[in-house]
């Protein structure tokens, strides 16, 4: 019997001797009083056991039997899934074997089986806590994760990487993301345009200041770096210029905690995500991206966003001044030359007759090598119809006559010959 046990049992022999009413023991108690008037007939027929449940001590009527404990602990135990959490294991029960058991129970028989150990809490580093933004679209988080996302299977075992490049909307946590085999500014664009294209302009975009979002001074070692304010602005980087062309502002973070809504997003998918790729046979660039958009974002977004505060959407549109194959690509400058060709990477093109207009010779035009693979040339307002020239032949080198084996042997000079004849005849004399 617990001390709550013998409370109650003081409370209920207080009420059966009349020296309390049943309403005041049912206060006491926090009991009602038919459930009171029950305990006191309980206790009349069977003395002071009358406080002890009938289930204690025997097995709850709701326990899973032993056969299907044994059939869960086996798929628990196999190399599929024995790293797989209480929650996560839980879902896959459901899903693939359709045992329905709570996480607590499934980290019950884990820690059983000796496939779980709980972890103790600590107090890790405190950071001022930011209040999320109203409106869906106000702010996105942007960054990329490079991982063992396939755990060495297919194209990994062949030396290459997979960069899952996300985006997450600070107000309500949807996820837009894809995997990439490269971390660069095109595959960084192609995201961009498939959000975009999705969900219209956002305010703005939270990144990290790496190389593809800032550019950085370059500054000589034996210089010091000027402060902010004596600094010269730097161009724009191809995503900077793109995103100012679209009207979106770009934000940078000082530290990886203050975009760490994106960041958090990361360590739930190298937990989730790569137990759920080993699930489903993920070897390639193409089933990785299917499994990451049919499953684990419809995942997410069904189950961890949030409502914002809100209920404005904050994207913007795209209208007819906005073009995002223009935008979104490699953009240069170059000068047209007299016979009305410009130079892009070791390649002449001619510019088209019917193009060609006043102002336009030693012009500067606009290039956009575009994500497509194709080349686009703009002058003003206006696009350029440019075709390739052919190759130039190399210049043929010129033969050097060959070295003669013998060596030649030239006449000693004798312009120095009688130089001190005259001192020489003084000194003769």
């Amino acid at each position: 019997m617990t001390q709550k046990d013998r409370d109650r049992l003081v409370a209920l022999k207080k009420a059966k001797k009349k020296l309390i009413t049943q309403r005041q023991a049912a206060e006491e108690l926090g009991l009602t009083e038919r459930h009171v008037r029950r305990l006191l007939v309980k206790l009349g027929k069977q003395g002071d056991s009358a406080v002890i449940h009938g289930l204690r001590g025997k097995p709850s009527n709701r326990k899973v039997d032993a056969e299907t404990k044994a059939k869960a602990l086996e798929m628990l135990n196999s190399d599929l899934y024995r790293d797989f959490g209480p929650t996560l294991a839980s879902e896959y029960l459901v899903k693939k074997f359709e045992i329905r058991v709570s996480r607590e129970t499934v980290r019950a028989w884990k820690i059983e089986a000796g496939l779980w150990r709980a972890k103790r809490e600590r107090v890790k580093a405190i950071h001022v806590w930011r209040e999320r933004r109203p409106r869906r679209g106000e702010l996105v988080q942007w960054d990329t994760s490079e991982h063992a996302w396939l755990e060495g299977r297919g194209i990994e075992a062949q030396g290459q990487k997979l960069y899952l490049i996300s985006m997450i909307d600070d107000a309500t946590s949807r996820v837009h993301a894809r995997f990439a085999l490269h971390d660069s500014t095109a595959e960084n664009m192609r995201l961009l345009w498939s959000y975009l294209g999705r969900n219209g302009r956002p305010l703005s975009f939270y990144t990290d200041k790496a190389g593809l979002f800032k550019t950085a001074p370059k500054i000589p070692r034996d210089q010091k770096e000027l402060p902010r304010d004596e600094r010269e602005p730097l161009p724009p980087t191809q995503i900077g210029r793109a995103l100012s062309e679209l009207g979106v502002v770009w934000l940078g973070a000082h530290s990886p905690q203050a975009k760490g809504r994106v960041e958090r997003s990361f360590e739930t998918a190298q937990d989730r995500l790569i137990k759920g790729l080993r699930v489903a046979g993920a070897e390639t660039l193409e089933q990785a991206n299917a499994y990451l958009e049919t499953e684990f974002i419809s995942w997410w977004n069904q189950t961890l966003t949030v409502v914002p505060a809100s209920p404005d959407d904050a994207h913007r549109p795209l209208d007819k001044t906005h073009s995002l194959a223009a935008s979104l690509s490699y953009v240069e400058s170059r000068q047209v030359r007299n016979d009305y060709t410009i130079q892009v990477d070791n390649q002449t093109y001619q510019i088209a007759r019917a193009d060609i207009q006043t102002g336009l010779r030693k012009a500067t035009v606009r290039v956009e090598m575009r994500l497509d693979g194709s080349l686009a040339v703009r002058f003003r307002d206006r696009y350029l119809t440019v075709t390739l020239c052919a190759a130039r032949p190399n210049a043929v080198p010129i033969p050097k006559k060959p070295a003669s084996s013998q060596r030649t042997v030239r006449p000693k000079s004798r312009w120095m010959e009688n130089f001190y004849l005259g001192q020489r005849s003084k000194n003769s004399a």
